[in-house]
Parts: C-alpha cells; sequence; structure tokens
C-alpha cells in the first residue's frame, strides 16, 4: 500500500506530465485508468497514435532517471493492463505506443525536470 504522502506526490507528477504532454499537442484522454490487470497512468492521442504514457515521479536525481524505473516486469504488467483495455472497447484496430514521461523535482527549482520516451518499450508478452 502506497503512503498518502507518495499518492498525493505521484499525482502531482502525473499531472506535471499531462501539461507537458499537451504543450506538445497531445489530447489527454484519460487518466488513471484501471482494470483487473493494473492502471495506465495517462492514455493520450498524438495524431493517429493512441499513447499509453507510463509516469515515473523521483523528489530527486539521486535514485537514477525515473525512466529506469520501468523495469521489464512493469513492462509486462503494462501491456497485459494496455491489451486488456483494448479489448474491452474494441479499440484494437487502431495504432498504439508505450511512451514514459519522467518527472523530477529537483529540490529549489520551481517547475520539475520532465523527459520525456516517445515508443519507450515494444508490447511484452
Amino acid at each position: 500500500m502506497r503512503s498518502w504522502w507518495n499518492l498525493v506526490f505521484g499525482d502531482a507528477g502525473e499531472r506535471a506530465a499531462a501539461r507537458h504532454l499537451r504543450r506538445l499537442g497531445f489530447r489527454i484522454v484519460a487518466r488513471q485508468c484501471r482494470n483487473r490487470f493494473g492502471e495506465i497512468d495517462l492514455i493520450a492521442l498524438e495524431g493517429e497514435w493512441l499513447v499509453f504514457v507510463e509516469v515515473k515521479t523521483r523528489r530527486d536525481e539521486g535514485a537514477g532517471q525515473p525512466i529506469e524505473a520501468v523495469t521489464l516486469e512493469k513492462q509486462r504488467r503494462l501491456t497485459r493492463t494496455v491489451r486488456a483495455f483494448l479489448k474491452e472497447r474494441r479499440l484494437e484496430r487502431f495504432r498504439s505506443r508505450f511512451d514514459v514521461v519522467g518527472v523530477t523535482w529537483v529540490p529549489g527549482e520551481k517547475t520539475p525536470r520532465i523527459t520525456h520516451a516517445k515508443h519507450a518499450f515494444q508490447p511484452t508478452d
């Protein structure tokens, strides 16, 4: 179970990531979408792409880059979650991809540092 601090902190990271994506021209269509396999942080449209975004938020850069936290096991869970999402909504025919947005709140800085990896990984089985 995540602490209330991690929930609030993670939510702030997701909001920052959504703002960043909107500035780039993405249209956010859902946040914190859950099914029996897990949660998708953000779902967005970019042109003809349906983009599933994993957001990783950190307080500083001491633990490495946030994007590095998307392990193979996390990729497998996200793949299962997204496949179920697409099937439930009959959206399998659309082009889709996985992006990862890292949000780092560096002490003393007013805005977070954001890194964005498009096509961050391929679906895994």
